[in-house]
């Protein structure tokens, strides 16, 4: 009995541990706000900023979601990239009726306003010219390696992107 319930505790610890060291994602998608007001006041900033926006449409049940937000963070060429280009906003979206009809009406206009990206699954990327027009629509699956994502496939897409490459400036970077 004795040795059972020690196997039963080293296992627990070790159960622990390892959910431990897979840490927990930040969540990163506000519920709370208007995310047609954050796209709003994103584009306004980036008109000042001579940048794009970068919606990375999807919500904090989404893991994919989660983890692209932890890669830009601590991806060091991948934030300064986006730092140095873009606006890049996490836009909620719950199409859930659960939520009722008012979140599911705005959660459609807000699709339509974005060109309908949720075709592509989640997370989404709609980039914004300073102007509010879409220009492109990407779809994350190609952007994934493993259990992440490729540093090389996402600043490809974030390169061909920015402002200097859209508008084809010399500065291109």
């Amino acid at each position: 009995m004795m040795k059972k319930s020690i196997i039963i505790a080293v296992l627990m610890a070790v159960a622990v541990t390892i959910a431990n060291a897979q840490g927990v994602l930040k969540k990163v998608y506000n519920e709370n706000i208007d995310p047609m007001e954050q796209i709003d006041k994103a584009i306004a900033k980036a008109k000042t900023t001579n940048k794009y926006v970068v919606c990375q449409v999807g919500g904090n049940w989404c893991p994919w979601c989660l983890r692209f937000a932890d890669f830009v963070e601590t991806n060091s060429a991948v934030n300064k990239m986006v730092n140095e280009n873009f606006e890049l906003i996490h836009v909620n979206y719950n199409p859930r009726k659960s939520a009722g009809n008012a979140s599911s009406d705005k959660a459609s206009v807000l699709m339509k306003r974005l060109g309908n990206p949720a075709r592509f699954g989640f997370p989404v990327f709609v980039v914004l010219d300073a102007e509010g027009r879409v220009l492109h629509i990407q779809d994350s699956s190609f952007l994934e390696e493993d259990k992440s994502y490729s540093e090389k496939k996402v600043l490809r897409f974030f390169n061909n992107w920015t402002p200097a490459a859209v508008e084809n400036k010399k500065d291109n970077k």
